[in-house]
């Protein structure tokens, strides 16, 4: 009886094990398949973030106290008093009019359209007028497998792009354009050159996308861009009266402070929020944003102390300015030492194109667009090749180790040369189309003496 039940015992136990053995064998070996289905499942069915896409919300909306009052408070305090409240309607009513257009035809000429042949490096076509097809539910790819954006919130997003590029013109034109003439340029210029080197720098099957143009906030496509349609706009009208004659001083420094202020904070939302997604990348290029205009407004202080012999409040902010310009490419690809010397770069030479440049040529770029976002622009944009090299510290994309600046650089140098050549062409043109419209760009030369807060606009800005 004991042999037999020990027997039955540990044949029982031994059928359990075997059982058990080929039970945990096939659940091994059904472990790769799961993981292989759920790598798939998660593939093909990607995710919106919450998180991302508040930050999103929040950046966008930063970079609309960047626009308005931001930039508009910075430009009116460094016009007289008597124009003060003119530039502050031209970029208030330049931001509603390209929101409008942009949502019109903005966004899907910029990043709609087919995603090969034809124009489609140049620019998209009219599959999303007026946002055709974009419902709550429609998505954007972001920089990450797996995560997606609400659509809705990147074609905002851009829309603010679009309309603090466009505003940052008025600032070479203040104080002598017509209102409606002044609009009028801008709605012309945002459709023929804004919209396409978007598309070309920013979009999938865009010229500069393709040849791997870095640009990761804006150098090439909102400051170029605008920086060269102002120069061409000041030299077209041509100076105002009295300039280099007399003294054309700014009227009212606390608000060009505050306006600074606005812009840098805005500006985190401008770089940071490029990244469409938080994340670490996102935390570099805020601090990118901090600490490159830190380095740019010393350097310019410093610049005025040995040439002029003071430093002044105009001279860091507006190299803090240049240096916000300067990373803005470079926000997401420069190390941290990087994006300080780039800084401080910028601001020696934006502070010679300020200074220099401008008393060389005697153009009126009224507040310095070309000098600061132009030429700021541009060496941001090549310094980006330099500063993203990752032996220096920088995150290029792609295979560090095969990463060449200088075969880079070469695609920055190319990039900016068809983005100046392409705006200031469509700058000239549109504003000969707007002086035949409005028979001559200017006001009348008693409008502009009286100022154009009362000759344009019926208002002061201050009752004495």
């Amino acid at each position: 009886m004991t042999g037999l039940k020990t027997s039955k015992l540990f044949g029982g136990t031994l059928l359990a094990s075997l059982a058990m053995s080929v039970a945990a064998f096939a659940q091994d070996a059904a472990a790769p398949a799961a993981d292989a289905a759920a790598a798939v499942a998660d593939a093909v069915t990607p995710i919106v973030d919450k998180g991302d896409t508040a930050w999103m919300l929040v950046s966008t909306m930063a970079v609309i106290v960047m626009t308005v009052p931001g930039l508009a408070l910075f430009y009116g305090g460094l016009v007289r008093s008597k124009n003060v409240l003119s530039v502050l309607t031209q970029v208030f009513a330049g931001f509603a009019m390209i929101a409008l257009l942009w949502v019109a035809y903005g966004y899907s000429l910029a990043f709609g359209g087919p995603t090969e042949g034809g124009l489609s490096a140049f620019v998209g076509d009219f599959s999303k007028f007026f946002l055709a097809g974009i419902t709550p539910d429609s998505t954007a790819a972001t920089f990450s497998a797996g995560f997606l954006l609400p659509e809705m919130v990147f074609v905002i997003f851009q829309l603010t792009f679009a309309a603090i590029t466009a505003t940052l013109i008025v600032g070479a034109i203040a104080e002598r354009m017509k209102f409606g003439a002044v609009l009028a340029f801008l709605a012309i210029w945002f459709t023929f050159s804004y919209i396409p080197i978007a598309h070309m720098v920013w979009a999938g099957p865009g010229l500069l996308f393709g040849m791997g143009a870095y640009d990761f906030a804006g150098g090439t496509v909102v400051h170029i861009n605008s920086g060269v349609a102002a120069l061409v706009a000041c030299l077209v009208l041509g100076p105002r009266i009295g300039y280099l004659k007399e003294p054309i001083a700014p009227h009212n420094l606390v608000l060009t402070y505050i306006g600074a202020g606005l812009l840098w904070f805005g500006w985190f939302g401008f770089n940071a929020g490029s990244n469409l997604e938080a994340n670490g990348l996102t935390a570099v290029a805020l601090l990118n944003t901090i600490t490159a205009p830190a380095v740019a407004a010393l350097v310019w202080i410093l610049c005025e102390k040995v040439s002029r012999g003071h430093a002044s409040a105009l001279g860091a902010v507006t190299g803090a300015v240049a240096g916000l310009v300067a990373i803005t490419p470079a926000a997401g690809f420069a190390g941290v030492a990087g994006a300080m010397v780039l800084g401080g770069v910028a601001s020696v030479v934006c502070f010679w194109a300020v200074v220099s440049l401008k008393a060389m040529f005697k153009y009126d770029d009224s507040l310095d667009v070309f000098g600061v976002h132009g030429v700021g622009g541009i060496v941001g944009a090549l310094g980006t090749a330099i500063v993203a090299t990752p032996s220096l510290g920088g995150y290029a994309l792609g295979d560090a180790a095969a990463y060449s600046w200088t075969g880079q650089f070469m695609i920055q140098l190319t990039a900016v040369a068809i983005a100046v050549v392409w705006s200031g062409v469509v700058a000239f043109i549109a504003l000969m189309i707007v002086r035949v419209l409005f028979g001559g760009l200017r006001v009348a030369e008693s409008a502009e003496s009286d100022g154009l807060d009362i000759s344009s606009h019926g208002e002061h800005a201050y009752n004495s």
